[in-house]
């Protein structure tokens, strides 16, 4: 018999319905009466039939006709929400903050699965998991290193030894030996006292990433946890049931203990948790909207499901895959503005960069040649000003393969820190099984991936520093040989001048958030956790850093297809004219002044999709298969389009 969970002030009520032609009053009167039943007063209401109310859904919002019938608007197990007249909607409802991607308004539960062995996942693969494009089972090896792991802690238990977070208290109270009838109790005390964060929620992308990295780690069979708990993990995942998680209250060691406890929380049935079926509601409701039931802590458990570095990991993920993706687009836009500036690509002829031989740096001239070079491209706008008296271009065109070139290698670099961190154990204490002991250490610190996505901020901020230089140079006039600001009739109109502006903006914000925050440290827990990494806010300030990166590239880009228009019917190379053509489909020319944000937000968003660099790269592939000399001793990194390969197996989808 299909049911409906009704929210009414501070009730929730399971509603069944054996005719789904009833209409939404009549759903609303059936749950009034519940809600009134064991009111000594009626909880105010005098009739039923004569109390005014509205409902609404709770996961869009969107309010609901009385008249319709249940069928026609609601499925089996939505949740909805009742307010009766002169009460405010429940707060109880937290909306998404401002801006969550597209990607969960229209997520659909996938097909494909990964397989996890905590040694296998990819910094790619878990942005993919934040996607929901794939759920997740374990491999057969790894449920059998769970189960040994769990055992001996079992053990330890039976024989009533004294080992850190299992029989004892925790931080300041390690040497507080609990009783083994209160070891449940100190685990779920663990997770509901350190749910201490506060902050808007993560997006469910990112939670949902969050979750998946932690059960990569526990499947890794260091951790204690038991097979059943992490099962229930991966279930809770697998129907995207999603815990509220706050996104500020991590020092980044003992681990992202705030984030990682709200995590835990809600899969304990407690606190808020979100799903596409439901939106945001408590979580013991979503768990059984779903069939699923609340997982209930093991000695050890709770410890194991909050001591570790995932927040700032899944979010330094997310961070460095997102820069990876614009700084390969940087190249193909800077190389659009050298064309509308008529510049020369001398600058990135081969053996310059030989003498020179960075592989970012190799490989950034070898984009530009691929994209600008006239004998494989032949360019209009390159022949008109063939035989100009100009020597040089400005450094921010000339040195672009130096300066987009290591921003390219410290992606790398970082992105390498990520995939390790990804794949590695992060409990305390750790349990190894095969010795037959636990043994207390700190690899929960966040240090690695703090400092990396510190150095990650500093290197791609870079990209927006020197592009915004570049929408100087096209807005002025004295620059540019282009109508000022890049429309005509100025004064009248005013083009480009605030859109340059907020590239400004951007930029000059960028510079303070890429202090880096692991040089600070606060001691915590009573002076047991003495040194902190801060890697938190330096993965959330990464994020910020990339997305103000691709929105000042995504301005520039905006601005070099309106120069093109000034230089028509001249036609720039094809790879370049396809890019121009991208644009095109979603903006349109320049001809007066209009509304500017949205279509700031169009090309923003080609560059997050990779549109441009799916645009141009068939362009580069070929031309490097036809163009690099055989005979030069070169790198064999120094031309790869993509992040180095990693030595660990790739994971299996299936």
């Amino acid at each position: 018999m299909p049911r409906f969970t009704v929210h009414i002030r501070d009730e929730w009520l399971a509603v069944p319905c054996r005719d789904t032609k009833n209409t939404i009053q009549w759903l609303g009167y059936e749950a009034l009466k519940r809600y009134i039943k064991n009111k000594p007063d009626n909880g105010g209401i005098k009739a039923v039939k004569d109390t005014r109310f509205v409902v609404r859904r709770c996961q869009s919002l969107g309010l609901l006709d009385a008249d319709d019938t249940i069928e026609d608007v609601l499925e089996d197990n939505d949740f909805v929400e009742l307010a009766i007249e002169g009460d405010s909607m429940s707060p109880d409802f937290i909306p998404c903050e401002p801006g969550v991607s597209p990607l969960t308004a229209a997520y659909r539960e996938p097909t494909e699965y990964i397989s996890l062995d905590g040694n296998s996942l990819s910094s790619t693969d878990l942005v993919n998991l934040g996607r929901g494009l794939y759920k997740i089972k374990l491999t057969a090896e790894a449920e059998i290193k769970v189960v040994q792991s769990r055992e001996l802690l079992d053990t330890i238990v039976k024989e009533n030894k004294v080992v850190y977070g299992i029989t004892t208290g925790f931080g300041k109270f390690a040497r507080t030996v609990i009783p083994v009838s209160k070891l449940k109790e100190l685990q779920e005390n663990l997770v509901r006292s350190h749910s201490a964060g506060v902050g808007n929620p993560l997006s469910p992308e990112r939670t949902r990433m969050l979750l998946a990295l932690r059960i990569n780690v526990l499947a890794k069979g260091h951790s204690g946890i038991s097979l059943e708990t992490l099962q229930a993990m991966i279930q809770a995942f697998n129907a995207s049931c999603l815990s509220f998680v706050p996104e500020k209250g991590t020092v980044g060691a003992s681990g992202d203990l705030a984030p990682l406890s709200h995590l835990a929380l809600g899969l304990m049935g407690e606190g808020k948790m979100w799903s596409p079926k439901s939106g945001w509601a408590d979580a013991k409701y979503v768990l059984e909207a779903h069939g699923l039931r609340p997982i209930s802590l093991k000695p050890k458990e709770g410890l194991a499901l909050i001591n570790g570095t995932q927040m700032i990991t899944s979010l330094g993920a997310e961070a460095v895959e997102r820069a990876q993706a614009i700084a390969r687009q940087a190249d193909i836009v800077a190389a659009l503005t050298l064309e509308v500036l008529k510049g020369t690509t001398k600058a990135f002829d081969s053996d310059i960069h030989l003498l020179r031989p960075h592989p970012g740096q190799i490989e950034v001239a070898l984009r530009f040649r691929s994209l600008l070079d006239s004998d494989h491209h032949p360019s209009q706008i390159a022949e008109s000003h063939r035989f100009c008296d100009r020597v040089q271009d400005a450094y921010t065109m000339r040195c672009c393969p130096q300066v987009h070139g290591i921003a390219n290698d410290t992606i790398n670099f970082v992105q390498n820190i990520v995939n390790t961190e990804i794949n590695s154990a992060t409990d305390n204490p750790m349990v190894f099984a095969e010795r037959g002991e636990t043994i207390s250490g700190g690899n929960f610190h966040g240090e690695y991936p703090a400092k990396a996505l510190d150095f990650l901020c500093i290197a791609v901020h870079e990209l927006a520093s020197i592009s915004e230089r570049r929408v100087e140079r096209l807005c002025n006039p004295s620059l540019s040989e282009l109508p000022a600001f890049l429309v005509n009739e100025g004064g009248l109109n005013s083009g480009f001048m605030i859109a340059h502006c907020t590239a400004a903006a951007l930029v000059s914000e960028n510079k303070v958030l890429c202090h880096p925050s692991s040089v600070d440290s606060l001691s915590t827990s009573a002076a047991t956790e003495d040194h902190v990494s801060m890697g938190g806010w330096a993965a959330r300030k990464a994020l910020r850093v990339v997305e103000h990166v691709e929105q000042v590239l995504a301005i520039e880009l905006l601005a070099a297809c309106q120069g093109i228009e000034f230089l028509r019917p001249l036609r720039t190379t094809t790879p370049l004219e396809k890019v121009y053509e991208l644009v095109r489909s979603v903006v349109k020319p320049w001809i007066k002044d209009r509304f500017m944000s949205p279509d700031i937000e169009a090309v923003h968003r080609l560059l997050i999709e990779q549109k441009v660099w799916d645009v141009a790269k068939p362009y580069i592939d070929k031309y490097q298969m036809e163009y690099i000399p055989e005979s030069r001793p070169i790198s064999p990194t120094a031309f790869s389009l993509e992040s180095p390969a990693s030595p660990r197996k790739r994971v299996r989808v299936e």
